[in-house]
């Protein structure tokens, strides 16, 4: 196996077991093993079973927005596409690789780069813009969260959340995101201001096709929403294991709160973040000693075992040097572009 690859996925697996085992070590009580001790089995299936509608609904969505181009993609490739993603964002510094690696999956099932590029650009907006959305609803519902906010900051703040996306497609219709690169990048080095203006026209690119297929957009942010939800549900199921009372519409709303950080964050996958998060948000509503050992779960199921599963399709599809392979090729579109 290519050596670069055995070194990522060793680091990998050290950064992952140190930081699931701080996770756990910091949050331990003596209570800890009477409450695992109660831990129904059965909640793991249930939580699987969530994973699964989850990324069932990411391969709809998948399979939605590359008809809107005009490709079409077989059921292997579509899963193809959706783990690999899961492989190479957390390889790859700040997720980058993840982007790269559904690319490269769809140009092998024959789709021209330009439009998996856009295809990819979409889904990631659309859940981006999902969770957005949800913002104000989650901090109208959760008195914890909006516990030292006025009723006028709190208004502010939802009416900000849900007027972003409308902002943002209005923007992409007009002149001016192109006059702030040029006015802020006349500093930058020549290839740093040319890639700031291909990124921005590949996400304009992406926005004239949502805007010109509304009924097929609409279908794919629904099936976009759905998984999340459903690959969120994870922690729920889990949580139902320990017998405990909770609110679920509580629960979801702060899972959606530590994706939406999870998208801007540098490590791998969030590591680190993501538990830290959870612990946070989590540790009032859950059993003495049990927060760090849920973090764990959730983080195994709703992102290593996809890692694992992305890993072997990926590997097999492009060999042990698919990491350069994805390094020339996000290097390669950067120089044409």
């Amino acid at each position: 196996m290519n050596n670069k690859l055995v070194v990522r996925l060793a680091a990998l697996f050290i950064f992952v077991v140190a930081i699931s085992a701080a996770v756990i070590y910091f949050t331990f009580d003596i209570r800890t093993f009477e409450y695992l001790r109660m831990f129904e089995a059965k909640c793991i299936f249930l939580a699987l079973a969530s994973l699964g509608l989850g990324l069932f609904f990411d391969g709809l969505r998948l399979i939605t927005l590359a008809d809107v181009t005009d490709e079409k993609l077989t059921l292997r490739q579509v899963v193809n596409v959706v783990l690999s993603n899961y492989f190479l964002a957390l390889v790859t510094p700040g997720a980058s690789g993840g982007a790269v690696a559904q690319v490269m999956f769809m140009r092998k099932a024959g789709v021209p780069v330009a439009k998996a590029t856009v295809v990819v650009l979409v889904r990631t907006i659309m859940s981006i813009f999902f969770l957005i959305l949800l913002v104000p609803i989650v901090l109208h519902v959760d008195p914890d969260i909006h516990a030292n906010m006025s009723p006028t900051a709190l208004t502010l703040l939802s009416v900000a959340f849900t007027s972003l996306p409308v902002i943002a497609f209005f923007l992409m219709r007009s002149e001016y995101p192109e006059k702030w690169i040029d006015r802020f990048t006349k500093k930058f080095a020549y290839q740093t201001r040319q890639n700031c203006f291909i990124w921005y026209g590949e996400f304009k690119q992406a926005f004239i096709i949502m805007g010109h297929h509304p009924f097929r957009m609409l279908r794919a942010f629904v099936e976009s929403g759905l998984s999340l939800l459903f690959i969120y549900g994870t922690v729920p199921a889990y949580f139902t294991g320990l017998d405990i009372q909770f609110d679920l519409v509580q629960v979801m709303g702060r899972m959606i709160l530590i994706n939406l950080v999870l998208y801007f964050t540098p490590t791998p996958g969030g590591s680190g973040v993501a538990e830290a998060g959870f612990v946070m948000l989590f540790t009032k509503l859950l059993p003495p000693g049990t927060v760090g050992v849920m973090a764990v779960l959730w983080r195994f199921t709703a992102e290593y075992l996809p890692f694992l599963l992305g890993a072997t399709v990926t590997i097999r599809a492009f060999g042990s040097n698919v990491i350069n392979m994805a390094q020339v090729k996000a290097g390669s579109k950067e120089e044409q572009s």
